[in-house]
């Protein structure tokens, strides 16, 4: 296999040489540099990289250049090589429009001139980006396991949401095409069988498996190393993968525990643009995947499928106990569960759960909603986020239920939305009922004023709110009414959720 390209472009020879000479010097081992002194010539090259059938890792451009500006060159670059990262390399002056190129044409990148040393001001950067391409390249390459199953499952969707969740590269095949009939017939000849089932690589099978068997045979850690540590994290989301990053940079015993994958419901995002540090944004598995692997670095351990059912308290210990009756000792145990997605109460939502209605971005089955009819349900960032992720391919209604989407989501996904011709907004709506009978096929919905519409859905993803998930703390913890954990003088005013009074002589932190 031919090595990836990097391309660089730029119109004065001098600089050129330079960005060549950093290029090949850091990235001559895994990739290809090939330069061009146009925007022009740059195409061209890229056309004839794409007809050889290479890949593109990246293209890094100046802005000042003749005839076509180093902006208008990447935007056609990404016509050509659309998985390819773009980079643009500009000076002070311009960096107004490296802005606006973020914004318009999702850039990934600018850099400022001069970029010496490399080491600091270059590399860093490139080798972010070059992980993410390579990530997003294996991801699309790779088939580590077939899943076989019915495309209006819900046990079968639960497996494809626990696989894309936890980034596991996998092909899904309907038993009801001509490809998923044969491989199940080779798998399962016997006939009858639960679904879903999993083909690995090696033909070995899984049949209608829990998620912590998924786990334990795609190589997701499930059980702990050891019986005791420092501090015990419950939840993978961006708090408790924080936690993790800090407990373990300080040289604390640190063990991670995730039920579902980690990243939380900000791994479910298909675009995060308001995180600090990140100005073109990025995905929810992105940030999940950079987080794991820090954690992971400075040493800290991290389980999925294991779920805590109740933690003790035995003097200065603490004893966690796991859904599958294993304990895990500690000095500290850090809450970090987060919420669980509100549940939508009308008529048969609950029967169609996981056949075409979905709690969440479920980024898996966005796929198979092209040129369909898809609702959106909420007013908040994650709704508004979903809805322009499925209106790249489908027809979407947002449905909510205030009288304005600017009291919940950020102006930045409102101005999107109002200027997207694929998304239709409609305000102080609500759900009556859900229609269909193997799957979703419509949804009748009511104006504030009661008046009832049948519409027809292919799909509906509901985003209503969450409740914080601590029911499973009992009374060890001091909780309010509506279960969330109390801190600071919380702790000591009116009901704690009849958790034991505060024992020491100090105020709560």
């Amino acid at each position: 296999m031919a090595k990836p390209v990097l391309l660089s472009v730029d119109d004065d020879p001098e600089v050129l040489r330079a960005v060549e000479r950093d290029l090949r010097r850091q990235y001559a081992r895994e990739f290809r540099v090939l330069t061009a002194s146009s925007g022009a010539d740059a195409l061209e090259l890229l056309r004839q990289v794409v007809l050889r059938g290479e890949g593109v890792a990246l293209v890094l451009s100046d802005q000042r250049m003749p005839e076509m500006s180093g902006v208008e060159f990447l935007g056609k670059a990404a016509e050509v090589v659309p998985g390819a990262k773009r980079v643009l390399l500009t000076a002070y002056a311009d960096t107004e429009a490296a802005i606006t190129a973020i914004n318009e044409l999702h850039l990934d990148h600018y850099l400022m001139k001069p970029w010496h040393p490399p080491q600091e001001r270059l590399y860093p950067v490139l080798d972010d980006l070059l992980g993410d391409w390579e990530a997003a390249a294996l991801a699309a390459a790779a088939e580590s396991v077939r899943v076989l199953g019915h495309r209006w499952s819900a046990d079968c969707h639960a497996v494809r949401d626990f696989l894309t969740r936890n980034q596991v590269p996998h092909r899904w095949l309907d038993v009801e095409g001509e490809e998923g009939k044969r491989l199940l017939a080779a798998a399962v000849p016997d006939g009858e069988v639960a679904l879903p089932v999993l083909v690995f690589a090696d033909g070995s099978t899984l049949v209608a498996p829990t998620p912590a068997e998924v786990a334990e045979r795609v190589g997701l850690k499930t059980q702990a190393e050891l019986s005791f540590y420092d501090l015990v994290i419950v939840g993978g989301g961006p708090a408790g993968l924080a936690a993790a990053v800090y407990g373990a940079s300080e040289g604390l015993r640190t063990v991670l525990v995730e039920r579902e994958a980690s990243g939380g419901q900000a791994g479910q995002s298909s675009r995060i643009e308001n995180y600090l540090g990140f100005p073109s944004g990025l995905s929810g598995a992105d940030l999940a995947r950079r987080a794991i692997a820090q954690a992971t670095r400075l040493g800290a351990e991290l389980l999925t499928a294991q779920e805590v059912t109740a933690i003790e308290a035995h003097g200065p210990t603490r004893v966690v106990r796991l859904a599958d009756g294993a304990e895990i000792g500690c000095h500290a145990v850090l809450i970090a569960t987060g919420v669980s997605y509100r549940r939508l109460e009308a008529g048969g939502v609950e029967r169609l759960t996981g056949r075409g209605i979905y709690y969440g971005a479920a980024l898996g089955e966005a796929a198979f909603f092209a040129g369909r009819d898809v609702i959106v349900v909420g007013g908040a960032n994650s709704a508004g986020q979903a809805a322009l992720h499925l209106a790249q391919t489908a027809r979407v209604t947002l449905v909510h239920r205030g009288d304005s989407l600017a009291k919940s989501m950020s102006r930045y996904l409102i101005d999107r939305i109002e200027g997207h011709d694929n998304i239709e907004v409609r305000l102080e709506t609500r759900i009556v009922e859900a229609h269909g009978d193997e799957n979703l096929e419509g949804i009748t919905l009511a104006t504030a004023s009661g008046e009832q519409e049948r519409v027809p859905a292919d799909g509906m993803f509901v985003f209503i709110g969450a409740e914080p998930h601590t029911a499973w703390l009992g009374r060890l913890v001091a909780r309010s009414a509506r279960g969330f954990v109390l801190a600071g003088q919380q702790v000591l005013a009116g009901d704690n959720g009849g958790a034991p009074p505060w024992p020491l002589e100090r105020a709560p932190y």
